[in-house]
């Protein structure tokens, strides 16, 4: 098995076990804070994303694209100048940008937010900044050499301690107050993600090839080409998810404002906002642990056959992604909205975030599509590209949020549809992009096929929803539909020989018995 999908199928079951923890910690806020908190918690979380983006620098994909690259030479020297550079940079950056946040939080809570209560959600996430930076230098570490293990163990045990911290903090802050409860909660996951760090710390020290310490400073000072080539590929990436950072952080502050001029009072805009970023968007991006996992193992692998200039097989691993994620995600795509309601009052108590996920559910697999093509735009040298279509996409997101935001008739809807738009516009122009650097086939009949079994898959899971005994438990009744969507969804993919026999067959323990089934 090559590294590549060696890689990818350890980010892949790590990222399936980290989602479904993910979303049990979701869950968990929730019940416990509900909609009105869970809305304060998610205004404050972009403004942690865009110190964290600016703090990263754009280094992960950076660091792992040059240390694939000298790791091919051998040359041991020039990958630890990589990670002392990339240290010297995000331990800089956060010593600015971490007091920055505290000191801004009353503005941005009382003046931006127009809701004074977020402040103290604002001050509790401020110290994970430097964290998450250090740890994703040492991840990005760790994927440059196409060892993808320690970043999965890692966001694993972040997501275990939050877990186990989230539900005891958010329960004791609660009777000071709804923000407080918010505050406890990210409090836990800055616990989270320092246990992350100190995982990724040990490891480091175990597998590295040289003393980082060790004439830290001299390397420092000689890094200047380093520095130049990490920078020729973070400043294209930092502007492209600066772009992203920057669009989700005016975001809850463009709702707040058009939904007040919609005539929406801030109380209900939270509540509302929360069950649409905090309720139906985890639940429609849960299987994008898939086209994260693909991403990540593809930056480094489109990298290494770049520099051999093997358009070839750059096609053949774009091709790869791309068909896992479209039939991933269409399988995805079906359960969510066949069983939006359903999935809502399991989860959560309450259905009010289910009209969000009819409305984006159809249109989502262009969200999973954006990873694997961003991240080969990334391997190929084009991240520039890549920030050019973000900010296109953020502009046109944010003005189609404004607009029908502000009309009564959309009101939150608006907000939905514009995420939407977003979406979609940036994949096709991803898409376009990738088109002109490679050449590229498109297996029309493949899709055809796949638009077929999401169609019979889901008027089965219609079918036995509308006849199901009301008797059976909600949960039973969830489970027997998704199973029974599932089992019609893989037996038609392997009967239209929409996945080859050796793919499948490198299954554990049933792909050669299941190979059997397939006509590819």
């Amino acid at each position: 098995m090559s590294k590549f999908l060696k890689g990818t199928m350890i980010l892949l079951a790590a990222g399936l076990v980290t989602r479904v923890l993910g979303f049990i910690n979701r869950i968990v806020i929730a019940r416990f804070i509900g909609e009105e908190g869970v809305g304060l918690f998610m205004m404050a979380f972009p403004t942690l994303i865009l110190a964290v983006t600016i703090t990263q620098f754009g280094l992960p994909v950076a660091i792992s694209k040059n240390v694939a690259e000298a790791e091919a030479k051998g040359d041991t020297a020039k990958t630890k100048k990589i990670l002392v550079v990339s240290l010297a940079i995000t331990i800089s950056l956060s010593a600015i940008f971490t007091p920055a946040l505290i000191f801004l939080a009353p503005y941005l809570s009382e003046t931006l937010f127009t809701d004074s209560r977020i402040y103290l959600p604002l001050l509790a996430i401020a110290p994970i900044v430097p964290i998450i930076a250090i740890s994703s230098v040492i991840r990005g570490y760790f994927q440059g050499r196409q060892n993808m293990k320690p970043a999965a163990i890692s966001q694993m045990l972040e997501q275990i301690v939050r877990i186990s911290l989230i539900a005891a903090m958010t329960k004791a802050f609660l009777p000071y107050g709804i923000e407080y409860a918010a505050a406890g909660a990210m409090l836990a996951s800055v616990i989270g993600e320092l246990s992350s760090l100190l995982y990724l710390l040990a490891t480091f020290k175990i597998k590295k090839k040289f003393r980082v310490r060790k004439q830290f400073f001299k390397y420092v000072k000689s890094g200047k080409s380093t520095f130049n080539e990490l920078m020729s590929i973070a400043l294209p990436t930092t502007g492209s998810r600066m772009i992203g950072s920057l669009a989700w952080f005016f975001e809850p502050i463009v709702v707040s404002h058009s939904l007040a001029i919609a005539g929406v009072a801030a109380v209900t805009a939270t509540k509302q906002y929360g069950a649409l970023t905090g309720f139906a968007l985890p639940l429609l991006m849960l299987p994008s642990f898939i086209t994260y996992s693909l991403s990540t193992a593809l930056v480094p692998a489109i990298s290494e056959a770049n520099s051999r200039n093997d358009k070839q097989l750059i096609e053949y691993r774009l091709q790869q992604a791309l068909r896992l994620t479209f039939l991933t995600g269409g399988l995805a795509t079906v359960i969510l909205f066949v069983l939006s309601e359903e999935l809502m009052n399991v989860m959560y108590g309450s259905n009010s975030g289910a009209i969000f996920i009819k409305i984006m559910a159809p249109f989502i697999i262009f969200y999973y599509y954006q990873g694997p093509l961003q991240a080969t735009l990334q391997g190929l040298n084009l991240a520039r590209a890549a920030m050019i279509n973000s900010l296109i996409g953020a502009v046109v997101k944010t003005a189609v949020i404004f607009i029908l935001a502000s009309q009564s008739s959309f009101g939150i809807n608006g907000v939905a549809m514009g995420i939407l738009v977003g979406f979609v516009l940036v994949t096709l122009l991803h898409f376009a992009t990738v088109l002109k650097a490679i050449s590229f086939t498109f297996y029309i009949r493949d899709y055809v096929k796949t638009f077929m079994v999401m169609g019979a898959s889901g008027w089965g899971g219609f079918c036995l929803l509308q006849n199901i005994d009301v008797n059976i438990p909600l949960v039973m009744q969830v489970m027997i539909i998704t199973i029974t969507i599932t089992v019609i969804y893989a037996l038609l993919t392997l009967l239209l020989g929409l996945v080859s026999k050796d793919e499948i067959s490198r299954i554990p323990w049933i792909g050669k018995t299941l190979s059997k089934l397939s006509f590819r």
